[in-house]
């Protein structure tokens, strides 16, 4: 492998922001995740390439190679490290609930008979899980390219009455965000990793040795001030 070997990361092509925008042929990718890969590809010598599939495919992808890792909103999960192996956090994020505006949603008391949104297999359908009550309603097994604006969509037509994700999702909408408002925030912690296949042990300890330095150096940490600077970053220095 030379040094000029593309670095092929897997993600679906959304407008997420702040993790990341669409791709478009000028600008590529950018956000916080675009960034991380950025310093990664600089720390290893490699240009960055996103192979851009749908959520449901990215996994398949790393493991049938056609693309090196997962570096797309991948909480470590059991079920996950069944089917990649993960580098050390490059994330850590909580996890909230949103509804329409006036909604009267203060806790996981007031979902009970109301239908709640999350990607089917994710730490947030994992949270939903928990709120005795709830009607479940999975998004992502359609092969859609934007999971997270099919979600939102559905919440401002009434086809659902909430949607969970991580917090830094819900961060662009704001406070004041005529449509929305964060109901509550579970504070679970989510790690997330970049995955990489089970075959592939040389560039997982390869990626991870990267993400380490750059988290060391001080670089990690100013790409998430300047994408995520309402977050806490979770990676200080006791």
């Amino acid at each position: 492998m030379t040094a000029a070997t593309p670095l092929r990361l897997a993600c679906l092509d959304a407008d997420a922001p702040p993790l990341f925008s669409l791709w478009s042929a000028e600008n590529g990718r950018t956000g916080f995740e675009p960034a991380v890969a950025d310093l990664l590809g600089t720390e290893l010598g490699r240009p960055v390439e996103w192979v851009r599939v749908p959520w449901a495919e990215m996994i398949p992808t790393v493991q049938a190679h056609g693309a090196d890792a997962v570096l797309c909103g991948q909480g470590i999960t059991s079920t996950r490290q069944a089917q990649v192996d993960f580098t050390r956090p490059y994330a850590i994020f909580h996890e909230s609930v949103l509804v329409r505006r006036g909604a009267c949603v203060t806790s996981a008391a007031h979902l009970v008979g109301r239908r709640v949104a999350a990607i089917d297999g994710s730490t947030n359908m994992a949270l939903a899980q928990t709120f005795e009550g709830a009607l479940l309603v999975p998004f992502g097994n359609d092969g859609s390219d934007d999971v997270y604006g099919d979600m939102l969509a559905a919440l401002e037509a009434g086809a659902v009455d909430a949607v969970v994700d991580d917090d830094v999702v819900f961060v662009p909408l704001g406070e004041n965000d005529p449509r929305f408002e964060v109901a509550f925030t579970v504070e679970t912690g989510n790690r997330w990793g970049i995955g990489v296949a089970k075959d592939r042990p040389d560039l997982l300890a390869e990626l991870d040795r990267a993400l380490a330095g750059v988290v060391a150096d001080g670089r990690h940490r100013t790409a998430w001030d300047t994408w995520l600077p309402t977050l806490d970053y979770p990676f200080a220095e006791a």
